[in-house]
């Protein structure tokens, strides 16, 4: 059954940001758009590459109004050290969660159960907490923040925008489509 459209399930959990821990719930994803990194493990290979390319775009999603968070099944305390010993993940400002018990991880179908780790899974939230795009990827294929930003604002887009809906390749500015008996056979 796919996430798409469901509502982020109930879920309670420690997080990392900027020298900070605090409490991060289901619900402080409500009231705006929201993105949910999943990846395998701190102290790894790929993982420190997507955290730090989304750490470089992250004023790109800050400034469309959405909040980040990487999660992972290491403690709090884990992403702590990892961003105080690696240059890539002390560029990171967005939150990183710590899901130990893998709970939230469950709720968002990418724990890898005979591992104990996450798949590469990505979520965009809009600001009802419905999950509007679900993307899970072989933990050796990494992601790209600019292509994560286009889709967001494509989702942005058609919720502001209703009836509308954005074409493959579609950017900011440019031609959306409405579905229409007209376009049948015409695209």
């Amino acid at each position: 059954m796919s996430l798409i459209n469901t509502q982020v399930k109930p879920f309670k959990a420690q997080a990392y940001q900027t020298g900070k821990f605090f409490e991060v719930t289901e619900q402080s994803l409500m009231g705006k758009w929201s993105v949910v990194v999943f990846y395998p493990a701190d102290f790894t290979f790929v993982c420190p590459t997507e955290l730090e390319d989304l750490a470089d775009a992250h004023a790109e999603f800050a400034k469309i109004g959405v909040d980040i968070y990487g999660v992972s099944t290491d403690t709090h305390f884990a992403h702590k050290a990892w961003a105080d010993t690696s240059p890539a993940i002390k560029k990171v400002q967005y939150a990183l969660i710590g899901d130990p018990t893998g709970a939230m991880t469950r709720n968002f179908d990418v724990m890898i159960e005979e591992a104990g780790l996450a798949l590469r899974g990505t979520f965009v939230i809009n600001p009802e907490g419905q999950i509007k795009l679900c993307e899970i990827h072989d933990n050796g294929i990494g992601r790209d923040a600019q292509e994560l930003l286009r889709k967001v604002k494509a989702a942005q887009y058609t919720y502001s925008h209703p009836g509308e809906v954005c074409p493959a390749k579609w950017k900011e500015g440019e031609a959306t489509l409405k579905p229409s008996l007209d376009l049948v056979g015409k695209i």
